[in-house]
């Protein structure tokens, strides 16, 4: 919203900066802040009025690039874009980075804009991008693997049955071992080809709440007795436009995962939510179109938390700290967020982790009366 101190503006402008789902901030002359969108007013954690009468220095840290910047936008009457702006504060909270855009007002001598990006978006994008890559990688090997592998490991799982009819109590041992192990070596193959299905995703509306509940019953009675499954729902989300047997593969992994982190705390607890929140669109890669991901669900647990070392890999196949984990539960995840077109993030401290996903929401087709066709979708 306008201040006092700022000049009468079109409204249709107010409007329009208010629909920017970005903060941005306009400083007068003095250096204070004379506009902000309703985002900004959220990035500042400040009311309109608290805004109206304080310097942009009150909000930022001391000594921060981002008056530098105002000074020399303002001298030199150009735009400047910066990036990866610390701006880390008590009050904007910790590990904030953002970009900027900070240009001159031309009709307002003086005055400066100054929008921001925040990164955790930025860097979510490049990360999913990061994830889907190595989706890729590994479609391939899937693919070798199961041509130059499973096939001569039929031949040498013959060879050890017909060894074991003809061998000896103690060289019996040995052939059983061979079976085995080829057999925990097929089976691993064959969750890698689940990569290499490269067919479309059957998507129809799905209620959220339906699958999260089937799952919670799932781990209830398996992995996580004795676990406290706690609920944070939004009755009133719209459906979600996925596979529902691939979303309750997705959350068993997920739940699976928190069970493992948590162990035998008997505080241990897991917390599934659902949300909506709006205003995020992701890029559909090879076209021009773009998808509106509103739809938030997250799984808690207050276990120990993943390692720094790990987190910005844990995507990755093969990437794994359980002593026989195989690497690839997460992999497969973020494979199925990625090809529903949503998006997928972890988020952890040393008091607890948190995957957040986000994803489309079904919207209606609406009915052509001209369309007489039958099955016609709604």
């Amino acid at each position: 919203m306008s201040f006092d101190r700022a000049p009468q503006s079109v409204d249709a402008a107010q409007i329009v900066l208010n629909t920017i789902r970005r903060p941005v901030i306009m400083i007068g002359p003095d250096n204070f802040i004379t506009f902000a969108n309703a985002d900004a007013e959220d990035f500042f954690r400040s009311s309109a009025a608290m805004l109206s009468r304080s310097e942009l220095s009150r909000f930022v840290p001391f000594g921060s690039p981002i008056l530098t910047l105002v000074e020399q936008v303002r001298e030199r009457n150009t735009p400047v874009n910066e990036y990866r702006v610390d701006v880390s504060s008590p009050r904007l909270g910790i590990e904030k980075m953002v970009d900027l855009y900070v240009a001159p007002a031309s009709e307002l001598p003086g005055s400066v804009v100054v929008m921001f990006q925040e990164r955790s978006m930025a860097d979510k994008i490049d990360r999913q991008m990061t994830h889907r890559g190595a989706a890729r990688s590994v479609t391939g090997l899937a693919a070798m693997l199961a041509h130059e592998i499973k096939n001569p490991l039929s031949g040498i799982r013959g060879a050890a049955q017909l060894l074991e009819l003809s061998a000896s109590d103690e060289d019996r041992a040995l052939t059983r071992l061979i079976v085995d192990e080829t057999d925990r070596i097929v089976s691993l193959v064959d969750r890698m080809e689940v990569f290499s299905d490269e067919r479309p995703v059957d998507r129809y509306p799905v209620n959220i709440h339906v699958v999260l509940d089937h799952v919670k019953a799932l781990a209830r009675n398996g992995f996580a007795n004795g676990i406290k499954i706690l609920e944070d729902y939004d009755p009133s989300l719209p459906p979600v436009y996925a596979n529902r047997d691939q979303l309750i593969q997705v959350f068993l992994n997920l739940v699976k995962n928190a069970a493992e982190a948590i162990g035998h705390d008997p505080h241990g607890e897991i917390t599934l939510s659902t949300a909506f929140k709006p205003g995020i669109r992701m890029s559909i890669p090879g076209t021009q179109d773009r998808v509106s991901l509103p739809l938030e669900f997250c799984v808690h647990d207050n276990g120990s938390g993943v390692s720094e070392d790990i987190l910005p890999i844990l995507f990755d196949p093969f990437i794994t700290t359980k002593p026989n984990g195989s690497g690839l539960g997460l992999a497969l995840v973020a494979k199925i967020v990625g090809d529903h077109g949503g998006v997928i993030e972890c988020d952890s401290t040393p008091r607890g982790t948190t995957f957040r996903i986000l994803m489309p929401a079904w919207k209606e087709l609406p009915v052509h009366l001209d369309d007489d066709s039958e099955g016609a979708h709604r």
